[in-house]
């Protein structure tokens, strides 16, 4: 019987909750429609763990939606953000790497690699965008990230930082031109790394998902 409640769970409440926490395809579609109106300084994109010598789809999504972003004139340049959290390789920096290799200039890349939880990379972003003089800024990542963010941007950031989810529709309609480059990932190789599990126990690691291990001092 347990079992039975278990996968009834599952099975109907798992993808309300999922939903709940994640924009709506129409909700992503009306958010790009204005977005492709307007022109940012920079838009920040949330890192992903670089594992196995090869992006996996979430950093390939994540990386193509900012270049579909930048070629269509809605970002003037990106940035990255993540530091070494779950592989040896600066999440910000191997994401710059894949971005230039498909195509979006140098000059208009950026890497911020201080950020170990989703909410310092918009925090830590936020404020080296402000020190680099940037005026209008936005963040770019997929549905379910997004929205999760969308609550502490507006609460701890400024109600000007408007978030761009991932249109699906759209990336998979560019996907059979999406190429998967090689890159140099030595060159992202932290070699000071230590896992962040073995530096944090699990509530400072929950408390810094909630954003209460800011280092306010960074890029000040």
């Amino acid at each position: 019987m347990k079992n039975k409640l278990v996968l009834l769970l599952n099975g109907f409440l798992l993808p309300i909750i999922i939903n709940s926490c994640s924009y709506s395809s129409k909700t992503t579609r009306r958010i790009l429609d204005n977005s492709l109106k307007t022109s940012y300084d920079v838009i920040i994109v949330p890192g992903y763990p670089f594992k196995n010598f090869t992006w996996d789809r979430n950093m390939k999504g994540r990386i193509y939606w900012s270049k579909f972003l930048f070629d269509n004139g809605v970002a003037k340049n990106i940035m990255y953000s993540g530091s070494s959290v779950y592989s040896p390789y600066y999440e910000g920096k191997i994401m710059a790497l894949y971005a230039e290799a498909i195509g979006i200039p140098a000059n208009n890349i950026l890497a911020e690699t201080k950020a170990e939880h989703s909410t310092e990379n918009i925090y830590y972003s936020y404020k080296k965008a402000k020190q680099l003089g940037f005026k209008s800024i936005a963040v770019a990542s997929d549905p379910f990230q997004a929205k999760l963010l969308r609550r502490y941007i507006r609460k701890k950031i400024s109600a000007d930082v408007i978030v761009i989810p991932i249109v699906m529709d759209t990336l998979k309609m560019i996907e059979p031109a999406m190429i998967d480059p090689v890159i140099d990932y030595q060159k992202a190789f932290n070699k000071n790394y230590i896992p962040l599990k073995e530096r944090e126990h699990f509530w400072k690691r929950l408390r810094g998902t909630w954003g209460m291990n800011i280092d306010t001092t960074l890029y000040e």
